[in-house]
């Protein structure tokens, strides 16, 4: 095994929130509400089936398998070469993930605090501090999730609460007016967020309590959604079907808050909160990719390659996408189904493959 330090089941938990989290909370509630409308609170509710199905899915294979990730394990369950390809795809898609996410935080802290500052600048800065941690490995990105974590929820818990004499509650009617196909087609956006809960695969081996891991990774699912759906229900009521039009309504609610003249201005703490859960969510698609890298490789370690991958992730994320405006339109319109294919068919069809092969070794012996 590459990673030799050690996770409790909560922080597993802990890291997934704002792995889902951070960039869902920014882009994903336009693109909510441009299809659900009214509905729009109750699409998390449909999407998270996703992540229950992939928790459950991934733990299962990790028991038939136990100390291997989905890449490991695949080359035992489909071959060799056939493993190896399906390893290829994995490194892929997570290598343009990792992009898209860095190029999302260049583009929230350029576009929105430091106009003048230049990109690279901003996007080496980040990569690099996500490195030290990375380098650090699983048992640091734990304990950084343990910070952070209670603090972004109470940020953010704080946020909503501040909001509560701009809401009008009569835009959340009617209640499925349309009947559950607006909140059904809402929900398929986000469905791309809770597919990364396949990344529990690389997190489960190193597990100190292995046994709790089912029910963290369930639990993690269940706060995700709620608080998506607590975050979707407020931008409603505050901008109704506005909210459709803004590239971050999150932020642009928090310019709404103004108590007795004295708590205004309150995007550094939006700020704040983002900030904290995009450097989780980077470092944890940035080490799933290094391990995705050196068992795809069969290398010893993957700390020799932090800082290549990283010097090289740089200029990849302002290749990857040219702004956020098309990275958006991405998920909106075909990042679903090329997610939904790669993220939750591929892995669950090995899984059951797995299932299959395990029941006739069974039945032979």
């Amino acid at each position: 095994m590459i990673e030799k330090g050690r996770l409790t089941a909560m922080q597993m938990g802990m890291l997934m929130f704002p792995t889902i989290l951070a960039t869902a909370i920014l882009i994903l509630p336009a693109i909510t509400v441009k299809y659900a409308k009214q509905d729009a609170w109750l699409s998390p509710l449909w999407a998270c089936a996703v992540g229950f199905v992939l928790v459950y899915a991934m733990y299962k294979l990790h028991t038939l398998y136990p100390g291997k990730s989905i890449v490991e394990a695949s080359e035992l369950i489909i071959g060799k070469w056939l493993g190896k390809c399906f390893g290829f795809v994995v490194f892929f898609l997570y290598l343009q993930d990792t992009g898209f996410v860095i190029r999302e935080y260049e583009e929230f802290v350029v576009g929105n605090f430091l106009q003048r500052t230049p990109a690279i600048v901003v996007t080496s800065c980040m990569v690099f501090v996500c490195a030290i941690a990375v380098r650090s490995g699983a048992e640091v990105l734990g304990r950084c999730a343990q910070v952070f974590v209670p603090l972004i929820i109470i940020f953010l818990l704080l946020i909503l609460m501040l909001l509560i004499p701009e809401l009008k509650f009569i835009r959340l009617l009617p209640v499925l007016g349309g009947g559950l196909g607006p909140s059904v087609r809402g929900a398929v956006p986000q469905i791309s967020w809770f597919s990364d809960f396949m990344l529990i695969t690389f997190f489960l081996p190193v597990l100190a309590d292995q046994r709790k891991g089912l029910k963290h990774g369930l639990l993690s699912v269940a706060v995700v959604a709620v608080t998506m759906v607590l975050i979707n229900m407020v931008i409603l009521l505050l901008f109704g079907h506005l909210a459709s039009k803004y590239t971050y309504p999150v932020m642009v609610a928090s310019r709404y808050i103004s108590l007795a003249d004295f708590i205004e201005h309150t995007e550094a703490m939006v700020m704040a909160i983002w900030v904290m859960g995009v450097f989780v969510k980077i470092c944890v698609y940035y080490y799933c990719l290094l391990l995705i890298f050196s068992q795809w490789l069969n290398f010893s370690d993957y700390r020799r390659i932090v800082y290549p991958v990283g010097f090289l992730l740089v200029p990849f994320s302002s290749w990857v996408t040219p702004n956020v405006q098309v990275m958006s339109d991405f998920f909106d319109k075909v990042g679903a189904a090329y997610y939904i294919t790669l993220k939750i068919v591929l892995p669950l069809l090995l899984t059951v493959i797995a299932l299959i092969r395990k029941k006739f070794a069974s039945a032979g012996s």
